[in-house]
């Protein structure tokens, strides 16, 4: 078989986008929890108080904290191999700046971790998925301040201690190269620079990003190093939003472009997490955008002593990049670009490249001596819920089994040390970029809308019999 015995097949979700419950069980408040619903032609907005004509779907979004027993059941039906989740840093600090963790917060992923084990599931844990104490953002800016690297490590000792022997995976914060982007002031950093509303036009700060950015990877690298003290057993990844582009001509200029495109947006952040210190391009980066970053020494034997373990990524789409202006323009995930004349799009706009994976995970084993797992891959699209309870989605069933296509071909063909496979959304979720239920990724259809109406029962969709026979076969059955 082309994986291996043990490879990891699974889902993904994050807390703050499945799971609710936001005042319950000592929970403090996110930043995702001043976040309103939007959708793909109306951006989200970011508030600082609660304003009474907006609803904020991660409030309740899926309903996981009250469902969490039936869903992983489903899980477990599925034969998941390992579910990829993460635990909301608020349940636990609910400010971020207590002194002992929520007693009623760790039993809360307790009873989680219970569940998936009598599941046979093993869990991959995100220790912070865009979903940061709004008391650290209102009090310090977020990540802008040092102070903030303490209080994270504090909290992933914490956890990654009360959970040893229960989580053996662990990955320190969600797509942290989010934060090469003006989008990641708030989701990712937790910076609301004044001005900020529109989640998608944010007043941004660049050199204040950045500053940003490193306290952020020197907390990664403090969490690794505490992880491993804390539970020698423990593997602890990074995680990044892998954005790969092609130049759309074979002119020499778009050749280079795509090339600093990889460099600013996939290899930065990779590149400090794994090697330990900052790319050689990084200083010329810097120089060219009035960026000067406060790194001390201790700074840069923290970063070189807590290199990952293991390397995991998200990965949707593709897209190109020209010198030309007057190129047409595709939409993205994170990032967009111009578009591809050989490719469909979803719902959404995103560019549907099976090939782009195989592609991407070559460029990564190539880069780096890791092993690599895929933690999020799937397809936002727009599902009916028939009268008889089913859900008719061959086309997310098409984009999975051309993805697993090109992840096989990536190991059997290539060489490519990959361990494991968690679709995203395998439970319907609210979409981090537009707030939306409608945009549904999952195998299990959560019967919510997107102003959070519904009674939140759960549906098997097509896809949830289709993956069962994959993951059966190891792989090997993707009719």
């Amino acid at each position: 078989m082309a994986f291996c015995k043990n490879f990891l097949w699974g889902g993904a979700t994050a807390a703050n986008q499945v799971e609710g419950g936001w005042q319950e069980g000592g929970k403090g408040a996110s930043a995702a929890d001043m976040l309103s619903s939007g959708s793909h032609t109306t951006p989200r907005q970011i508030t600082a108080e609660t304003d009474p004509a907006l609803y904020y779907p991660n409030r309740t979004a899926s309903d996981f904290y009250h469902h969490h027993a039936e869903d992983i059941a489903l899980m477990g039906e599925m034969g998941f191999k390992a579910y990829r989740m993460s635990i909301a840093w608020s349940r636990i600090f609910p400010t971020g700046e207590e002194e002992r963790p929520n007693e009623e917060g760790l039993r809360f992923y307790d009873n989680v971790f219970d569940e998936l084990h009598a599941q046979g599931i093993e869990p991959i844990v995100t220790l912070s998925h865009y979903e940061m104490p709004l008391h650290l953002v209102n009090k310090y800016n977020g990540w802008a301040s040092r102070e903030v690297i303490a209080l994270f490590e504090r909290y992933a000792r914490a956890v990654i201690r009360h959970y040893r022997g229960k989580v053996r995976y662990w990955l320190t914060f969600n797509e942290i190269n989010c934060g090469t982007l003006p989008l990641g002031n708030y989701m990712s950093l937790g910076i609301r620079n004044p001005g900020t509303r529109d989640f998608l036009r944010q007043v941004d700060n660049v050199p204040l990003r950045y500053q940003a950015l490193h306290h952020q990877l020197v907390a990664s690298a403090y969490a690794v190093l505490a992880g491993h003290e804390e539970d020698p057993d423990a593997k602890i990844g990074n995680m990044i939003a892998m954005m790969p582009v092609y130049p759309l001509t074979c002119n020499p200029k778009d050749q280079l472009k795509a090339q600093q495109n990889w460099r600013q947006f996939n290899w930065y952040c990779a590149d400090v997490q794994c090697r330990g210190e900052y790319p050689y391009y990084a200083p010329a980066f810097w120089r060219q955008n009035g960026i000067e970053l406060e790194i001390t020494e201790e700074d840069r034997r923290t970063l070189k002593a807590g290199t990952v373990d293991f390397y995991s990524l998200s990965y949707y789409q593709t897209n190109c990049v020209t010198v030309d202006p007057d190129a047409a323009q595709a939409s993205g995930n994170l990032l967009g670009g111009a578009k591809n004349p050989y490719l469909q799009t979803s719902d959404w706009g995103w560019q549907i490249d099976p090939d782009g994976l195989r592609f991407t995970l070559n460029q990564i084993a190539s880069r780096y001596d890791l092993p690599i797992i895929v933690v999020e891959n799937g397809l936002g699209a727009y599902d009916k819920l028939e009268e008889d309870g089913t859900v008719k989605d061959p086309y997310r069933i098409d984009y999975l089994r051309e993805h697993i296509k090109a992840m096989k071909q990536a190991v059997e063909e290539d060489g490519v040390p990959l361990f494991g496979y968690t679709m995203w959304g395998c439970i319907d979720l609210v979409s981090a970029s537009t707030g939306e239920m409608a945009k549904r990724y999952g195998f299990i259809y959560v019967d919510a809308d997107d102003q959070g109406g519904g009674t939140f029962k759960r549906y098997k969709k097509d896809s949830f019999d289709w993956y069962k026979k994959v993951i059966a076969s190891n792989g090997e059955n993707l009719a």
